[in-house]
């Protein structure tokens, strides 16, 4: 049966020095690792810059168009894979959170606005005006990792972090609302929901977890993510059973034991209502 891969930075970069950090251009990127149209998920941070060609990117059951200026930040753990036409180009960057957490000491890369939360939109597209403000990072952080300079992985997480930036500037023009101070509750929410979402269903667990009422907690959910908590956990459950099912190593019934269903009629109800679909028949519609 067919397992989708996890791939770790180190599955690209054979840079004993850079083994948490890769860079290159996409297309010298898909000459070498060609295995990366085929659906997987990576268990570290991925941003892709598309500067021409055309396509379609599908991230964790949601498809995007690409198109130049196409920017997609992803998050360890997410599931992707695209459909790519010829004359695609632009830039692949990969890298562990460990790395840009040490290196940059008291700030966190979950402090960026478009790393808040698994729900946030995975792309954005840079118009044509402004490509000028990201692209020259992307080529310095080429020319860079072309050469053996001293400070060589110093100057690259700086412009790496210049994108961040550009990227973060970007992204509050076009979502207001994540620069909202609830933000630091749905993080820890989510941080929460990470942890206990395979067992603990009910969003008064995580409300008093957090030190607040659950009507609370379904405004901060609403203010930000426009979902109840109630939504925000059932879609976190379901994308993990669309990840096992889709993986096809497990039997349906291991997937519902997997995420906290011992009552396989149970688990099977609560799936076809959220989507349509009973488990099986999710699972024969994927590749």
């Amino acid at each position: 049966m067919k397992k989708y891969p996890i791939y770790s930075v180190q599955n690209f970069s054979c840079n004993d020095i850079h083994r948490d950090f890769y860079v290159n251009t996409f297309k010298e990127h898909l000459k070498s690792h060609s295995f990366v149209e085929e659906p997987h998920r990576h268990d570290s941070y991925l941003m892709v810059f598309f500067t021409n060609g055309s396509g379609l990117h599908e991230v964790d059951f949601d498809q995007f168009e690409i198109k130049r200026g196409s920017l997609f930040v992803l998050q360890p753990g997410q599931m992707h894979h695209w459909s790519l036409s010829e004359d695609i180009e632009g830039f692949v960057v990969i890298f562990s959170q460990e790395l840009y957490n040490l290196y940059f000491g008291q700030k966190n890369i979950n402090e960026y606005n478009f790393y808040h939360s698994i729900h946030n939109r995975p792309e954005m597209v840079f118009e044509e005006k402004e490509i000028p403000k990201i692209l020259p990072y992307f080529d310095l952080l080429i020319q860079e990792n072309n050469l053996n300079a001293k400070f060589q992985l110093d100057k690259m997480l700086n412009l790496l972090d210049c994108i961040h930036i550009e990227i973060s500037r970007k992204y509050a023009e076009s979502f207001s609302h994540e620069t909202h101070s609830y933000n630091v509750k749905i993080s820890k929410f989510e941080t929460l929901l990470e942890q206990y979402f395979r067992h603990e269903k009910l969003p008064s667990f995580y409300a008093e977890k957090l030190s607040i009422t659950l009507k609370h907690l379904n405004r901060i959910c609403n203010e930000i993510l426009q979902k109840t908590a109630t939504e925000v956990i059932t879609d976190r459950v379901i994308l993990e059973i669309k990840r096992m099912l889709i993986d096809k190593q497990l039997a349906v019934n291991e997937v519902a034991f997997k995420v906290g269903y011992e009552d396989y009629s149970y688990f099977s109800r609560f799936f076809k209502k959220q989507t349509g679909m009973s488990p099986t028949e999710f699972r024969n519609t994927v590749r």
